[in-house]
């Protein structure tokens, strides 16, 4: 390929007012959880922000997608692009269940003396270590009084992920052999799947808050329980978000069987999503 072919993007407003509202986010995150409220103002404006600028700049990307501008080495950038981003969450959630790990393998068992670091138990030397954590062992914070059925919702919310990666999978089907309608039909039904995830997710959140007494405060079983599976959630809205972009582009016309990337970075990401889903079933829920 010559030199000339190569497509550069002209210079770009984006990244430094990414920065800045970047910069209101943190100001207003770590102010809102030091000093209260006054901290939501410009948490607020950075998320704002954050919104117009991933769509501003979505939106050069795609208008120079469309008009033809890219070749063959920028689709090669955008694959790297996207499997370094998706190697960055395999790590955002291997320091989570790293974390679940080294608390039931190794903290846990010192506080009830076991190993070299048993003399911990000395602290509290009626603690013993269990899992889920019931009873932890300062007894001024208590630990949730019951535990999610994982046979229940969890399950349910699994079969749905599952099928919603076959689902979409089919979708990606239909697009290579052009097939527009199934694949409209097929997105749609991935979208609702998704969907329903996040509501029962919510209903799971309701019951266990309310009734089974498992909360933020309910010792490290509670924490650890609303770190994985809230931060997965919030994953999977993201992902709903992309794949309805995804459904608005596809009913504009937009992809071929031969140029859509989009769309395959974003059954990605979303089959990550899920992949992470069976982990959090297995080790938060079941064992």
């Amino acid at each position: 390929m010559s030199t000339s072919s190569y497509y550069v993007p002209a210079t770009s407003k984006w990244p430094i007012i990414a920065v800045v509202f970047m910069g209101f986010l943190a100001v207003g995150g770590g102010v809102l959880m030091t000093s209260g409220t006054s901290g939501l103002a410009p948490l607020l404006i950075g998320f704002a922000g954050i919104f117009w600028v991933m769509y501003g700049w979505f939106s050069d990307v795609l208008k120079e997608s469309q008009s033809g501008l890219y070749d063959a080495q920028m689709d090669r950038s955008f694959r790297q692009g996207m499997a370094w981003f998706i190697f960055s969450e395999v790590m955002f959630f291997a320091a989570f269940f790293g974390a679940l790990f080294y608390i039931r393998t190794f903290a846990l068992p010192w506080l009830d003396g076991e190993g070299a670091k048993g003399v911990t138990a000395l602290l509290w030397p009626d603690f013993i270590a269990s899992w889920p954590l019931m009873a932890t062992p300062d007894p001024a914070v208590g630990g949730p009084e019951k535990v999610v059925n994982p046979w229940t919702l969890p399950l349910i919310n699994t079969l749905l992920l599952v099928t919603s990666s076959i689902t979409l999978t089919f979708a990606h089907h239909a697009l290579k052999e052009q097939q527009r309608q199934k694949l409209t039909l097929w997105m749609l039904v991935t979208l609702v799947l998704g969907g329903i995830f996040l509501v029962i997710q919510g209903v799971e959140y309701v019951h266990a808050w309310t009734e089974l007494g498992l909360t933020l405060q309910a010792g490290v079983y509670g924490a650890t329980f609303f770190l994985l599976t809230g931060f997965h959630g919030l994953h999977v809205t993201i992902g709903l978000i992309i794949l309805l972009i995804m459904l608005f582009r596809i009913l504009k016309g937009h992809f071929t069987p031969d140029q859509h990337f989009a769309f395959e970075a974003a059954a990605w990401y979303w089959h990550f999503v899920d992949v992470v889903w069976i982990g959090l079933f297995l080790f938060v829920y079941v064992f």
